[in-house]
């Protein structure tokens, strides 16, 4: 299958580039052209004037479409969350377990890999945030099933055979050589719902923690003789730092200082911590025996608490720009190759370029999301 998308913006090289048109083949980017080499003779999609990005790239996703991923970890419940993400441009993500039992951590495992051979559009690995937690940081985590990172938690979390595996935990609760063991399988690891100090994440950062899950949130924060979590996190040049950025998760200047303490952008990237609302009419769910309500695009328990998120990546990338001051450029960078590079997706996705796959999205001048390809195969929308 070969065709042509054009007429359109095109967001390449962290610009948005016109007068140009990106030739899809067998599911990758086969070349990006000017619009006069363009061979007349091949079946081309119309942007309209609409620009074409980048497929977004979520690596925390708890649920959407009216599922929940702790509550039937299968195929099917990976099918129908993937499906409600792509109407908002999202081409991968990572479907992400909550704290939870060893078998249910196996049963999750499986079934991601049993979906990526199944070939489910959009699944990339698997998310396993917590049990292995300081039960001081829980946030919505349920207590009784965080518990300490032993063989039989360590065997289940490593047992992906195909995609990515990021796991949260909390490295002041976790011994070091485990976190280093990890690191040897493949596994990318991040500190959340953590109360380490400084000192804590500078050695956890040398064993082998890469980044931190939304950063702010579940942490020890910054005091004037502890910087703690936040402040290791903002201080390591090379530290990855997730952000929910839906104007409750974190203030938005809190978030606009993180990024000027940290000297830029390139460490920081979106995600969604979506639940079972997004792209869902439904908007209450059950976690841990209780119910959550999704009401003005938050997610609270009885008592206020936040309970994930009613967020998804376009709704990310359009509050980065208004609530962060970023240009949408940069904002979609965020969404998509810094991302792609945290988790080691960079070769295969995250940009629009010759040979990587033909994970697209095309927005309107507001960055709502109009159509969505994963290799090249639509899975959302259409404007012919």
């Amino acid at each position: 299958m070969r065709f042509a998308i054009s007429n359109g913006p095109i967001f390449v090289d962290g610009r948005m580039q016109g007068g140009r048109a990106v030739v899809v083949a067998d599911g990758r980017i086969e070349a990006i052209v000017a619009v006069a080499d363009l061979d007349a003779a091949i079946d081309t999609v119309d942007l309209a004037g609409a620009t074409l990005v980048p497929g977004f790239i979520d690596v925390q996703v708890n649920g959407g479409g009216g599922a929940l991923f702790n509550d039937d970890p299968s195929v099917e419940t990976l099918r129908t969350i993937a499906a409600a993400h792509h109407r908002f441009g999202t081409t991968a993500l990572l479907p992400t377990l909550i704290s939870d039992s060893t078998p249910k951590i196996r049963e999750a495992v499986q079934a991601v890999d049993a979906a990526i051979a199944a070939g489910v559009p959009g699944i990339a690995g698997i998310h396993i945030e917590g049990p292995f937690l300081n039960i001081e940081r829980k946030g919505t985590h349920d207590p009784n099933a965080i518990r300490t990172l032993d063989d039989e938690g360590f065997d289940a979390i490593t047992g992906l055979s195909t995609g990515k595996t990021l796991v949260t935990l909390a490295p002041e609760v976790t011994d070091e050589r485990r976190i280093g063991q990890l690191g040897q399988r493949g596994v990318i690891v991040a500190a959340g719902h953590t109360d380490a100090t400084f000192a804590q994440m500078e050695n956890a950062f040398t064993a082998g923690v890469s980044g931190v899950t939304h950063l702010f949130n579940a942490m020890s924060q910054i005091t004037p003789r502890e910087p703690g979590v936040v402040g290791a996190a903002l201080a390591n040049a090379d530290c990855w730092c997730g952000i929910i950025v839906d104007g409750f998760h974190v203030d938005p200047v809190a978030l606009r200082l993180a990024i000027r303490a940290k000297g830029g952008l390139d460490r920081f990237l979106l995600v969604s911590d979506a639940m079972p609302p997004v792209g869902h009419d439904r908007k209450d769910f059950e976690l841990n025996g209780e119910t959550i309500w999704a009401s003005g695009g938050v997610c609270r328990r009885a008592d206020g608490t936040l309970a994930g998120a009613d967020l998804e990546m376009a709704s990310a990338v359009r509050n980065a720009a208004a609530l962060l001051g970023l240009p949408l450029g940069d904002a979609i960078g965020l969404a998509t190759r810094n991302p792609a590079q945290f988790v080691g997706l960079d070769g295969t996705m995250g940009t629009i370029a010759p040979g990587l796959r033909a994970n697209l999205a095309v927005i309107d001048g507001q960055a709502q999301v109009l159509r969505t390809w994963i290799d090249g195969k639509e899975v959302f929308g259409g404007m012919d």
